[in-house]
This record gives C-alpha cells, structure tokens and sequence, in this order.
C-alpha cells in the first residue's frame, strides 16, 4: 500500500476511530488503568515524549494532562486535526503534526520518550522504523511500545517484538496485558506492553 493509499485510510477511520474503547478511553476505568500503566513506565513530567502514529492523540492528551512534554507525529491530517481538538478542549499544550511514523522528521537525541501504540506491526519495515526511532532518544531514553498479534492475523507476537529491538542493540522487558479493563472487553488473543530502557 502506498503512502498516499494509507492516509487516506485512515483518514476515513478517523470519524469513528474513538469509537473503540482503547481508542478513546471514554470509560472512567479503562482511561484510568491506561494512565497507571503508562505512568509506572515513563520517566517522571516533564519528560519529553513522542508519540509516533498517535492516532487522534488520545494518550498525547492524557500524558500531556499528567504534565509531560508531548509531540505527536500522525500520516492522517484527520487524524491531527482531532488530536488538535482534543488537546484543546482539554486545556492541554501537547502538540501535532503530519509526518510518518515510520520516519519521524523529528530532532536526533530530543526525547527522553518514543511512544507507539498498535503502530511498529503496520510499519513497511518494522526494523528500519524501529531503528531510526531508537535515534529520537536522548542518552536513557526509553522506548515505550504497545503491540499485539490479534486474532486477525495482524500484528507481532511479543516474542517477534523483542527480536526487532534486541536488533537495535537494546534490551527490552515485556509486560502482557490480558485483563479486559485495557480493551473494554474480555480478549483472547495476545496484547502486552514492551519497555526498553538504556
């Protein structure tokens, strides 16, 4: 699929992409289990975080709230454009822009934080992606990935993801994530979080 062909995608799902509860976090609890595991994983505000494939900016928004540093990168103008609303409606100073997350035109060595969600799987080559987001890092920065291998077919098992980043020369240490509260429903398929700290 060409670059132009995925941005129209998912501009088209822009409309309803909240709709999913993991998406939106619309629900009390699992907004709230989302904000506990990202912040036992992230370094303390106001580190600097981006957010790479951030969809309509949801976990930019609630980490921005939280006191961080956040700039988010999305292929979909849609897409930006309701993060924008949503971190302004929010009252929070996260920022957007138009860019491929596969490769982030973003300043080497800025970010105490590279974040993706459900992004690294959809990536033409995970490993080259995967490499250049390992040089946002500043010196300790960690990589802060969460992925799945879905029922569809989709997706990485924890165990490919571990493969690409040990291929960075980086450590990683998985955390799967079975309980329903994260998804907003009971899941049968593999779903985990993947930290790497240097």
């Amino acid at each position: 699929m060409s670059t132009d062909e995925t941005r129209a995608l998912w501009d088209a799902e822009a409309a309803t992409f909240d709709d999913e509860p993991d998406h939106g976090l619309a629900d009390p609890a699992t907004r709230a289990a989302w904000r506990e595991l990202l912040l036992e994983h992230l370094p303390p505000a106001p580190a600097r975080v981006a957010d790479l494939g951030c969809g309509t900016g949801t976990l930019s928004v609630l980490l921005a709230a939280e006191g961080y540093d956040v700039r988010g990168i999305d292929l979909s103008p849609e897409m930006v454009a309701r993060a924008e609303a949503k971190a302004e409606a929010a009252g929070v100073a996260a920022t957007f822009a138009v860019g491929d997350a596969s490769d982030p035109q973003l300043p080497a060595g800025s970010f105490d934080v590279v974040l993706s969600r459900h992004v690294l799987w959809a990536l033409p080559d995970p490993a080259a992606g995967l490499a250049r987001w390992v040089t946002l890092l500043a010196p300790g920065g960690r990589l802060v990935l969460v992925e799945g291998r879905w029922f569809t077919g989709g997706g990485l098992t924890s165990a490919q993801t571990e493969e690409l980043v040990h291929g960075t020369g980086r450590s990683v240490a998985v955390r799967h994530l079975p309980d329903p509260v994260y998804w907003g429903k009971e899941i049968s398929d593999e779903r985990y979080l993947a930290v790497s700290v240097r």
